[in-house]
Order: structure tokens, then C-alpha cells, then sequence
């Protein structure tokens, strides 16, 4: 064998080898790469929330009856009412009424001597102020009441008696001065006088009268003719 150059048989051997090589490589299945983005596993599906079942509508409570108030309370509320505003004498007139429904009724038997007391004390008020209607209205009205059975047994500051005095001098004043101005032509003021003691005392005949006597004679004066005016003098 020539130097530099290798034996047939071992360059046959060495071929041969690595072309078993070769296909024995290429026999091999290949594994695919990974992906680069792993895969994750879908969610999980959430469960639906389950809605509360509504809630029933609570129930009104059934409306309370109103309290019924017996008339005799009705009437007796109705005269605080007037009491409260100063309407003495109507005052009284629901608290007669209200025992009248109903005897004996306790908010009558407590109320009734103040507004009675009251009446009489605006009475003398009104007649020191010169205000004889009203003076007279008031003590009329004394006079009605202080005999109701809601004021029987009860201690007043006065009696029936001198309020009644009261009334006949306030008649009798102004009866006077009805004549002393109609015997002076004042007829006008004459009526005024006697129209006032019928505003307190619608059955007093003698006022009523009077009264008729003195319109009628005015409505006469009303028709005559005017006087001539005096003639004047001549110089």
C-alpha cells in the first residue's frame, strides 16, 4: 500500500457506516416545539346568583275606628271653643245644651260658674264705660243662667236680685232721656235711647211703644213742607 492514501476495505467499511447512520437519524419522528404561549385551561363557568324570592308585601294595619263623640260632647267642645274667644254667653248656651243631652256632664258642672262670673264682670265693665247695650246684653244674659240647674248651690259674688236692679235702673236711665229729647224735638235721639232698651230687652212694652210712637212722628215731620226762610226786614 502507497503512503497517503487509505485501504480500499476500510474506506468501504467507513461509507457504509455512516449511511446506516444517516437513515437511522432520519427514522426518527421529530417532537413538535412547544408552543411559546402555554395553554391555559378555560375558566371556570361562574354559577348564576341565585335571586332572593320577593319579599310579600306587608299588610296595613287595618285603619282605627274614629272615636265617637256624643253630642253632648260635641256641644261641650263647641263651647270652649266660644269661651276661649271670649264669647261668654254663647259659651253658656252649648253648656246648657250639652247638659241638656247629657245631665250632670262633668266639663259643664267645671266650666260653667267661670264663663257665668265672666258674663257678669264684662256687663259692669261695659256699663262703666258708657256702653248701656252692651252692659244690658250681658247682664240679660247673667239673668238667664244663674238659674240652670249646672249652676244650682253655687256661691256668686251677686244675686239674681241686683242684677236685675242693675237692668231697671239701665231701663229707666235711658226710658228718661228718650223723653227728655222727645219732648225737645229730638226725636232722632229720642228712638236711639228706647231702640237700645229693645236690643237687651226685646219685650219691654213701654220701649216698644215709645219706640212706635216717635217713628211715627218723624215720618210725619219727613212729609211736611219745608218752613218758608223769615223775610228779611227792610230798611
Amino acid at each position: 500500500m502507497r503512503r497517503g492514501t487509505f485501504p480500499r476495505t476500510i474506506f468501504l467499511l467507513t461509507l457504509t457506516a455512516f449511511s446506516f447512520h444517516g437513515c437511522a437519524g432520519r427514522s426518527i419522528p421529530a417532537h413538535p416545539a412547544p408552543p411559546a404561549t402555554p395553554i391555559t385551561a378555560p375558566p371556570a363557568a361562574t354559577p348564576p346568583v341565585a335571586t332572593p324570592p320577593a319579599a310579600k308585601p306587608v299588610a296595613a294595619p287595618p285603619a282605627e275606628k274614629p272615636v265617637e263623640v256624643s253630642p253632648a260632647d260635641r256641644l261641650f267642645s263647641e263651647g270652649m271653643t266660644a269661651l276661649r274667644e271670649g264669647g261668654h254667653e254663647s259659651a253658656l248656651e252649648l253648656f246648657a245644651a250639652a247638659w241638656k243631652e247629657q245631665p250632670d256632664h262633668a266639663g259643664v258642672a267645671r266650666e260653667f260658674d267661670g264663663a257665668l262670673l265672666a258674663l257678669k264682670k264684662n256687663g259692669d265693665a261695659a256699663f262703666a264705660q258708657g256702653k248701656a247695650e252692651d252692659a244690658g246684653k250681658r247682664w240679660m244674659g247673667t239673668l238667664r243662667y244663674i238659674q240652670h240647674p249646672a249652676a244650682k248651690g253655687k256661691a256668686y259674688p251677686f244675686t239674681r236680685s241686683e242684677v236685675q236692679g242693675q237692668v231697671r235702673r239701665l231701663t229707666a236711665g235711658l226710658m228718661e232721656k228718650g223723653l227728655l229729647d222727645y219732648r225737645k224735638g229730638n226725636i232722632e235721639a229720642a228712638i236711639a235711647s228706647w231702640k237700645t232698651i229693645l236690643a237687651y230687652d226685646p219685650s219691654n212694652e213701654e220701649a216698644a211703644k215709645s219706640l212706635a210712637s216717635a217713628t211715627t212722628q218723624l215720618e210725619k215731620l219727613k212729609t211736611l213742607p219745608p218752613a218758608p226762610a223769615p223775610h228779611s226786614a227792610v230798611k
